[in-house]
């Protein structure tokens, strides 16, 4: 029986070169996938944050028609919410509050979720007008 020559032995290997251009490729995939990945999980996150102000907003829409077309007075505890239905799996009650209430303004923020330990996360706004706005968080 004759023994395979050193030729035919290594035609069934990959070769280094084979091997760094699958790697590379795998490499160039991640660079991709990775942000897109981050921006869908921060995005479904901060839909809680949003879904939470907009309970407040309807509270504050609720609160403003009972005391004569005016926002004065309205805290987070006298806007008769269920404070559980502010807690959420990211989200605490902790996380919302209420700021610039006067009798015809108010403005609702919400976030950064204090339930997750990713760094940089976003916060939400909503005022009276239905303006609302995100930013990344930074020691605000």
């Amino acid at each position: 029986m004759k023994k395979p020559s050193w030729r035919m032995r290594h035609i069934r290997a990959f070769t280094l070169v084979e091997l760094m251009i699958v790697v590379t490729i795998v490499a160039i995939l991640a660079l991709i996938a990775i942000p897109l990945y981050t921006a869908n999980t921060t995005s479904s996150i901060m839909s809680e944050g949003i879904a939470g102000a907009g309970t407040i907003r309807t509270a504050m829409r609720t609160y403003c028609a009972a005391n004569g077309n005016s926002y004065a007075g309205a805290t987070m505890s006298t806007l008769m919410i269920n404070l559980v239905d502010l807690e959420g799996k990211y989200f605490a009650q902790t996380d919302y509050s209420l700021a610039s209430v006067t009798a015809s303004t108010y403005l609702i923020k919400a976030g950064p979720p204090s339930q997750t330990n990713r760094p940089g996360m976003p916060y939400y706004t909503i005022d009276q007008n239905g303006s609302e706005q995100g930013s990344y968080y930074s020691n605000q």
